[in-house]
């Protein structure tokens, strides 16, 4: 089984970008960086706006994941050598391989816009099939259906498209734009509904 090593480290804010760039820098697969102090009386809210410079908490969890064939304490001492800073304390394990493709999937299941119209994953069935299913496979991307603002423009889209006669010509139709970056879902859904 290929499993990959995960370096786990708390350090303050500026030294967790310096490290987190100097370990990409050096071949680790990725780099994820959390709130230290989430849950905890320390826990400090980030709000940026437009035009700002981003801030970040005061101290950063950072999990680093090399290759289970990398040596990933040589790589730390070489990116805390990049990065002039000292070797901070840290946590090691494997991380057991995964169908990471099935446990993304598992997140994912039929949404219920109303009880007429359906967001369904390509790998689920239909709950409903008499229903309008919108069929796409979800992912990190905008359009999964999840989102309250894509739930009540899909909402929106069928109570004006309700009325629609199924047999209208082509050329009747309501023209509708989708003017997303997502899946496309408020034009496929559009299209389904009649538009």
């Amino acid at each position: 089984m290929n499993t990959l090593v995960a370096l786990r480290m708390e350090l303050d804010s500026a030294d967790a970008d310096r490290l987190g760039d100097a370990m990409m820098a050096r071949g680790a697969l990725a780099v994820t960086a959390e709130d230290a102090d989430a849950g905890t009386e320390r826990e400090v809210p980030v709000f940026d706006e437009p035009g700002n410079d981003p801030s970040s908490w005061p101290r950063l969890r950072l999990e680093v994941l090399v290759a289970t064939g990398d040596d990933p304490l040589q790589l730390l001492e070489a990116a805390c050598a990049d990065a002039e800073m000292a070797l901070p304390p840290y946590t090691l394990s494997q991380v057991p391989d995964a169908d990471w493709v099935r446990a993304t999937q598992a997140q994912f299941g039929p949404i219920a816009i109303s009880s007429r119209l359906w967001i369904v994953p390509s790998w689920h069935s239909a709950p409903e099939p008499a229903a309008v299913n919108l069929l796409l496979d979800p992912g990190v991307a905008f359009g999964t259906g999840s989102h309250p603002t894509t739930r009540l423009c899909l909402q929106w889209l069928e109570q004006q498209l309700a009325h629609l006669a199924p047999d209208l010509s082509s050329d009747r139709r309501p023209s509708v734009l989708d003017y997303g970056c997502g899946s496309g879902i408020l034009a496929i859904a559009a299209m389904k509904l009649g538009a």
